[in-house]
């Protein structure tokens, strides 16, 4: 008996029948568990992906829309939660899909941040009976603040031709962007002005009547009086063109009741030489405005006629800017007092050439124009654009077709230093670069509006 039970189970042990079933049981376990498994992580990345994905997108426009005054601080939570879900994934999240958590506008640091969930539908439940949850946050800047743009454009003889057409359909369409954020008409929040250039500037009678000294003898030529003088007797004015500052205030954004602006003895004679006008009758300076109409009109009318005195148009663009000239241009054209953390300054300087003509410190006629006007405005126009920038303007700075190094030494010194983000000098060859050019700008006035 005893020997029969050693031999049976001897025999037991011996016989290896059913190994293949059991590891192939227990292999095909393990396989499963790990598929499984890889499909819920791969289930629970897709919903997170997903989420973040959409209340990023929810913050960002939200931000976006409290910027431009879409929308109100009150109704961002009912924002971002129908955006929220829009953009649930039905496909892997359970039936309440994305769940906005938290949402907080912080007006001090201009601040949108979220915190949204959604539960993952598994489809191999194997640990646990309760569907898992996910969670994300997200950030975004948001900005009250108002814009303000100085287009200073070339409608020189140069630009006759393909490039003044180039010209208008680029600068309209920054226009319109530019002003597609006023959502209200009585409280635009970005405004615009333009100032056309050519042989000088045609400020408008408004404005010249105010702030433009027109010499009429040599003795003239020099710093003008201020609009405020009770001895000033205003000369018969010939026409609405502005030339360069003169004096102490040459490099100033001082309004007129400091020292006016000159209209130079030396600019009829310079017109009559040359057979060109003083200034364009027909392209005239518009002060801040949010009238879109009103400036596409003016960008419309352009004429393309006369020298290139760009450093005169930079003085202006630079006056638009300043709040010392608000008692020039009138209240609704008034720019804002400097404060960076309501207001953004901006100047878009373009041109086709270099600048060749001069009138302050010219001797005669014959010194107006060429390569000694040259030396005098290039000088000139990069002292008023480092003025500028010190005064918190950032310049954007556009050479359309310009093929003298000269003119893009000139360019590349007045914009503002580029940064990792933002870039402030552009060289355009064609009408679709030019374009592309303002786009970018306006693209990035927008983001340093966010951003600053």
């Amino acid at each position: 008996m005893k020997h029969f039970g050693t031999r049976a189970i001897s025999r037991f042990a011996a016989d290896k029948s059913g190994n293949f079933a059991i590891l192939t049981a227990v292999c095909a376990s393990a396989l499963m568990l790990a598929v499984g498994f890889g499909v819920n992580v791969a289930q629970s990345y897709q919903v997170k992906s997903s989420l973040q994905n959409a209340l990023d997108a929810a913050v960002t426009s939200t931000a976006r829309d409290l910027t431009i005054g879409a929308i109100k601080v009150e109704d961002a939570r009912t924002v971002v939660e129908a955006f929220l879900r829009a953009n649930s994934d039905s496909k892997f999240s359970v039936q309440d899909g994305f769940v906005l958590d938290t949402l907080d506008v912080d007006p001090l640091t201009r601040t949108v941040s979220a915190t949204a969930s959604a539960n993952v539908a598994l489809a191999f439940p194997i640990f646990t009976d309760k569907d898992p949850r996910v969670s994300i946050d997200s950030a975004a800047l948001y900005s009250d603040r108002k814009i303000e743009v100085a287009m200073m454009l070339d409608i020189t003889g140069s630009m006759a031709g393909d490039k003044i057409k180039d010209l208008k359909t680029a600068a309209a369409s920054a226009v319109g962007r530019l002003l597609e954020k006023n959502l209200d008409p009585n409280n635009p929040r970005v405004r615009v002005a333009l100032v056309p250039y050519a042989n000088s500037v045609n400020v408008g009678k408004a404005v010249a009547e105010k702030a433009v000294f027109v010499e009429t003898k040599k003795s003239e030529r020099t710093q003008a009086p201020s609009s405020n003088d009770p001895k000033l007797v205003s000369a018969a004015r010939p026409d609405n063109c502005a030339t360069e500052r003169k004096g102490d205030y040459r490099y100033s954004n001082e309004g007129p009741s400091a020292s006016m602006v000159n209209r130079d003895l030396l600019l009829g004679a310079y017109a009559e030489k040359y057979r060109t006008p003083t200034c364009s009758q027909k392209s005239v300076m518009v002060p801040l405005t949010a009238d879109a109409a009103r400036l596409t009109d003016t960008i419309g009318g352009f004429v393309a006629e006369g020298g290139t005195a760009g450093h005169i148009g930079i003085q202006w663009s630079w006056y638009m800017l300043s709040r010392q000239w608000a008692d020039v241009v009138g209240a609704a054209a008034a720019p804002a007092a400097k404060d960076p953390k309501k207001v953004g300054k901006y100047a878009i300087l373009m041109t086709d050439g270099e600048f060749n003509l001069g009138y302050a410190d010219a001797a005669n006629v014959d010194q107006v124009y060429g390569t000694a006007a040259k030396l005098r405005s290039m000088p000139h126009a990069k002292a008023l654009c480092e003025a500028m920038r010190k005064d918190g303007i950032e310049v954007f700075t556009i050479g359309f077709d310009l093929r003298e190094d000269d003119a893009k030494d000139v360019m590349r010194s007045c914009a503002t230093p580029d940064t990792s983000s933002f870039k402030h000098y552009y060289e355009a060859a064609t009408g679709e670069q030019l374009k592309a050019a303002f786009d970018t700008i306006v693209s990035n006035i927008e983001g340093l509006a966010l951003t600053r």
